[in-house]
């Protein structure tokens, strides 16, 4: 059995690390507004993982990965709101040039960190297929159905938290670098860019 979760750790590892809106939504508060609120984006993701997990449980989740209809709704308001940063994140790199405002206070971004985090998985349909669909064979076996579930989810939890902790800290080294008026700009255009490319990737997916 331990060998079992040691294999679904290293799935689930591999599955974090890769880039994703998840990590360009950290990157952008992590940058803008420093390393504290960099953390807070990273919990609300945190928590965004552990409700999917709960509705995974409860099968709400497989509704949404098996219905056509609600499975759009979510993608479609998940893109939006990804777009929505993005736009966001031009039109601050634009205002900052026009102004000369010192890059801290010209490019932070509004809004509570933690829900920003939050909203962008919550929003995340893939989420619900993944957990529906890979994640339970992943459990191991001798276990009910629902604690080998219950526990991987705490595990992916676990490690996108450790994970994106890390990330948020090593940016969070570099922030003087970032924080060059230059470098900022070039920074927002591109997580800008970023954002409205996997909104438009999210709405363009299939369950």
């Amino acid at each position: 059995m331990f060998v079992q979760f040691l294999a679904a750790a290293g799935v689930l590892a591999v599955l974090t690390v890769v880039p994703g809106p998840d990590m360009a939504v950290v990157t952008k508060r992590a940058v803008s507004c420093g390393w504290r609120d960099g953390l807070r984006t990273a919990a609300g993701i945190t928590t965004g993982l552990l409700v999917w997990g709960v509705l995974t449980l409860v099968g709400l989740a497989a509704v949404l990965a098996a219905s056509a209809v609600a499975y759009t709704v979510v993608k479609l308001a998940g893109a939006a709101y990804l777009i929505v940063l993005g736009v966001q994140s031009l039109l601050r790199s634009r205002r900052g040039r026009a102004t000369g405002a010192p890059a801290a206070s010209a490019a932070a971004p509004a809004g509570n960190a933690w829900r920003t985090g939050l909203v962008s998985n919550v929003f995340n349909p893939k989420i619900a297929v993944f957990y529906t669909g890979l994640l339970p064979t992943l459990a191991p076996a001798g276990l009910s159905p629902h604690l080998g579930m219950a526990i991987l989810v705490l595990l992916h939890a676990s490690i996108t938290a450790v994970y994106l902790a890390g990330y948020v800290m090593l940016l969070a080294k570099a922030r003087g670098f970032f924080e060059r008026p230059a470098v900022r700009r070039a920074l927002d255009r591109v997580t800008g860019v970023v954002l409205i490319g996997f909104g438009v990737k999210v709405a363009a997916t299939r369950p």
